[in-house]
């Protein structure tokens, strides 16, 4: 086997299992483990994976991009596409949280552009902003300590108000979605404490995030990719993440 085809096929089986050990990468394709560690030396300095004690890993990246307005510019057609999907599970009636997300902001904007008839919760304040003209929605706005990108409250104070609600429906943005670890991230550890509550206090809780951030991570483990009722991307994640997902028990949207 040529070098470039065992290139190929390595970075191939860390795309699907996220880790490749040296030992196994030894008996798959039967050469040295001289020859894999050589391998794996050459690839990671191409940038496409990084190499660990045994092996290698998936390289994921934190863009630390914390403020929201870094963030509305960006892939603004995928958030509108989810928001999409996302406004045809609130039924009339209902009580819904939207947490602090530039994409719970569009699926904001729809229920108030459609006029929906439920009561909306929300720590973020371009949300609460929304609902300042005539509208049937009621909104309920929690207060508490002020984030780190200005954009919404989270921490102690604002968990209290959480648990006094029982959500029907939550949708919640995450920074990043580790598939192979089973883990969902978010930058900061009050925010990730908000989030958790969110998740306890709601009968089903959707991740709302683009396809991009199952390749990214942030800096704070808040729940496990089981807490979560669903997934709910632009489009369809590829098969192996599909069957991931499914496997963690969410229904893929």
């Amino acid at each position: 086997m040529l070098q470039q085809e065992r290139h190929n096929q390595i970075l191939a089986k860390l795309n699907l299992e996220g880790q490749v050990r040296v030992k196994d990468l030894s008996q798959d394709f039967h050469v040295t483990e001289d020859c894999i560690r050589k391998d794996l030396t050459i690839l990671e300095k191409a940038h496409k994976l990084k190499r660990i004690h045994g092996g290698a890993t998936q390289i994921r990246t934190n863009l630390h991009t914390i403020n929201v307005n870094e963030r509305k510019g960006v892939r603004v057609e995928e958030k509108k596409r989810i928001a999409q999907k996302a406004i045809e599970f609130i039924k009339p009636g209902t009580t819904v949280f939207l947490g602090v997300s530039t994409v719970t902001l569009e699926i904001a904007k729809l229920i108030y552009q459609r006029n929906l008839n439920i009561t909306a919760v929300t720590n973020m304040i371009d949300i609460m902003n929304i609902f300042t003209q005539d509208c049937v929605t009621q909104i309920f706005f929690l207060g508490g300590a002020l984030n780190n990108a200005k954009d919404g409250f989270i921490g102690s104070f604002t968990i209290d108000q959480i648990k006094k609600f029982k959500f029907d429906l939550a949708f919640i943005g995450v920074v990043g979605i580790d598939i192979h670890e089973g883990k969902v991230t978010t930058y900061h550890v009050d925010d990730g404490i908000t989030k958790k509550e969110v998740i306890h206090s709601s009968k089903s809780c959707y991740m709302v995030a683009e396809l991009e951030k199952f390749h990214l991570d942030g800096n704070f483990v808040f729940a496990d990719i089981g807490d979560f009722t669903g997934y709910i991307g632009e489009s369809m994640p590829d098969e192996e993440t599909c069957k991931k997902l499914k496997d963690f028990g969410l229904e893929v949207i």
